[in-house]
């Protein structure tokens, strides 16, 4: 006849099968993990092993637990219970950080959840042995000889039964690495268009400066797999997504330029722009006869434009010239790497998520935390194989930086560790749900602010707008009004104490009549490198200063937008011209016609402009005159846009990036009159 205590026994023999079959897989394939790091298709499947063993483990566990505590309670060993009870809670450690990690996986700020994963499971382990250890050393000889044994819970043919089966999950193992299709080792490729020509010299990529770690083409899966990102990586995704870079190839300007280029110099000198405005048709192999550059809507290039991997590919500089001097290092893969069935991508995530190890290795190289990084391609020059001419130095943000007071290399401050890199403003840190936060919950930034204000707008992104236009206004430049000091303005003629005066500095005012003159100050005192920055001969940043008189009426007015939208031809511009052959301008952006520039105008980094107004204070104006100036910037001059834009309704907005105002008295010249006539 049964009793209650064989009914017992028999239930925690049942769940003993289970929980130590799964139980000694997930030691098995722990050790494995822990102690051989390599990232291998072997390694891989002990992951997904460890993930599987260790879920079943846990769930089986503590039904376990319960029958196991009902059966030996009445035993009345008080030390052995004791050990029972922390071996439930080492247990019960291990299962809740296993738990998140197979959930949440890894991430910076809480990478101590492994730790305790590793704490709790080593030390329930040892605690399992010690406590089997006591129970048997304990046990009476009259209940060892009785007929459950030594062990109740584990009999012989259990035991061989567990053994069985974990030399058929391990032999599985095996198989499964031995015959997984991939490989996790990224291939190199021949390129997605057949007869690539190498139109510049022997590299497949020149006139772009870019190399391959293998110096092959790159398959496109493998640069254009952003979206993919975006299921870790939620919140720097969005950003991307509204950012600069990932319509760096669909920007409407550009496809127009990179249309006129390939017009007339063919598809082969589209790799000059694509390295930096669209990596994936470069790298891949599009740029030749019969391919897309990545201009032509609907393609990957250009929807992806700076792809995620177009960054986070980079390993190396071969120089810092720019015009896509980096070289690109695929990431290796893990198991199921892009793969189009949905459980194997889920598998593919997890096993991301949970082992990061060489993700991170493979997505944060070192150079990208340098600010030479930005050199690649925010540095640029053009050769005769382009030009038809010769070289020509272009845009140069990171010489400018460097040069300037923030990057703290030059003059008596050179490698000074305190500087400010490129980063730091374009990418600041903010606080972000992502696993590659700090301990703080932040992650740099991946909206990349910059000076772009119409694309934004031609998307109906509205708040990226108005980010990018407190980006230009937030002490990124500074306009003060000198005010007109004057020789013969004196406040008394008669000794005074310093001391009492009310005023330390002469009054200054304007006479009917006379010629004025007006000074503005123009300082760049937070661009990191030269004001304006970038494609400056298309850019248009200017000076507009306008003096009225007490009733509102204009006195002069120089630098106003003008109906049709060009800006008064002659303001204060601080732009470039650059000319073709015949010294012409190049309006149109075709750099591929530049040999040099007639006129150019940028304030470095920390240096100040002087910019000088003279005009005739007219005899019917009221006093006080209101000068008033702006520091205006907009993202393409007039005439570029209506060509570049044509088809698209779009205002692009002038940015007033800084202001300043003075009230200037006006008097009456009074009549010298010699005494007596």
């Amino acid at each position: 006849m049964n009793t209650p205590l064989d009914t017992l026994l028999r239930s925690d023999r049942q769940l003993s099968v289970g929980m130590n079959i799964f139980l000694l897989l997930a030691t098995f394939s722990g050790v494995i993990i822990l102690f051989f790091s390599s990232h291998s298709v072997w390694q891989q499947w002990n992951i997904l092993a460890h993930l599987f063993s260790g879920l079943a483990f846990s769930l089986l566990a503590l039904p376990y637990f319960l029958v196991h505590f009902r059966r030996t309670l009445g035993f009345r060993r008080a030390g052995l219970l004791a050990s029972g009870l922390v071996l439930f809670f080492l247990y019960l450690g291990g299962a809740l950080s296993g738990w998140h990690l197979l959930v949440a996986g890894q991430s910076e700020a809480l990478r101590w959840v492994v730790d305790a994963h590793l704490f709790f499971t080593f030390s329930f382990l040892t605690a399992l042995i010690l406590h089997i250890y006591w129970h048997i050393r304990y046990l009476p000889e009259k209940r060892k000889k009785g007929p459950y044994g030594a062990l109740p819970s584990v009999t012989k043919p259990m035991l061989i039964r567990i053994s069985l089966y974990n030399v058929s999950f391990i032999a599985v193992l095996v198989l499964l690495t031995l015959f997984y299709p991939g490989n996790l080792q990224p291939q190199a490729s021949d390129g997605v268009v057949a007869s690539y020509q190498q139109a510049y010299g022997p590299h497949p990529f020149r006139p772009s400066q870019t190399e391959t770690v293998h110096g092959k083409f790159v398959p496109p899966e493998q640069l254009g797999n952003s979206f993919e990102c975006m299921a870790c990586h939620a919140d720097v995704g969005k950003q991307w997504v509204s950012s600069m870079h990932q319509q760096a190839a669909s920007d409407p300007a550009y496809v127009k330029n990179i249309t006129l280029l390939v017009e007339n110099k063919g598809i082969a000198a589209a790799r000059y722009c694509e390295g930096c405005h669209a990596p994936v048709a470069l790298l891949s192999g599009e740029l030749t006869p019969g391919g897309e550059h990545g201009g032509i809507s609907g393609t990957l290039s250009n929807q992806q434009g700076v792809s995620c991997m177009s960054c986070h590919g980079i390993k190396n500089l071969p120089h810092i010239k720019g015009v896509a001097s980096y070289e690109f290092t695929p990431a290796r893969h893990y198991l199921f790497e892009h793969s189009d069935n949905p459980l194997l991508v889920a598998l593919n995530q997890r096993l991301i998520k949970v082992k990061p190890d060489q993700h991170k290795a493979d997505m944060m190289h070192d150079i990208l935390k340098d600010p030479k990084v930005c050199a690649s391609c925010h540095t640029q020059f053009m050769d005769a194989d382009m030009n038809n001419w010769g070289w020509v130095k272009m845009q140069d943000e990171y010489g400018a930086w460097l040069q300037g007071p923030f990057s703290q290399h030059h003059q008596e401050n050179f490698a000074s560790a305190e500087y400010t890199r490129c980063q730091d403003c374009h990418m600041p840190l903010m606080a972000l749900n992502d696993p590659s936060a700090d301990k703080d919950g932040q992650v740099r930034s991946h909206h990349f602010p910059g000076a772009a204000t119409f694309l934004p707008l031609l998307r109906g992104d509205t708040e990226h707008f108005e980010a990018t236009k407190a980006f230009l206004q937030t002490n990124k430049m500074r306009l003060q009004i000198e005010p007109p000091h004057r020789s013969d303005a004196v406040q008394n003629l008669q000794f005074l104490d310093e001391a009492i005066r009310d005023r330390t500095e002469t009054p200054y005012f304007y006479y009917l009549g006379e010629l004025a003159r007006i000074q503005l100050v123009v300082t760049n005192q937070g661009v990191g490198h030269n004001f304006p920055g970038g494609t400056i001969d298309i850019n248009e940043a200017w000076v507009e200063l306008t003096v009225t008189d007490a009733s509102g009426a204009r006195v002069y007015v120089s630098g106003e937008i003008q109906p049709g939208g060009d800006v008064d031809p002659s303001a204060y511009f601080y732009r470039s011209l650059p000319v073709d052959r015949q010294g012409k301008l190049v309006w149109k952006h075709d750099l591929f016609n530049r040999i040099g520039e007639s006129f150019k105008r940028v304030i470095p980094a920390g240096e100040s402009d002087i910019v000088t107004y003279e005009f005739r204070v007219p005899a019917w104006a009221k006093t006080p005159l209101t000068v008033t100036g702006r520091l205006r910037y907009r993202k393409l001059n007039n005439r570029y846009a209506s060509w570049a834009l044509a088809n698209h309704d779009i205002e692009i907005p002038a940015i007033d990036m800084a202001w300043d105002s003075l009230n200037i008295p006006v008097k009456v010249r009074k009549e010298v009159t010699i005494a007596g006539y």
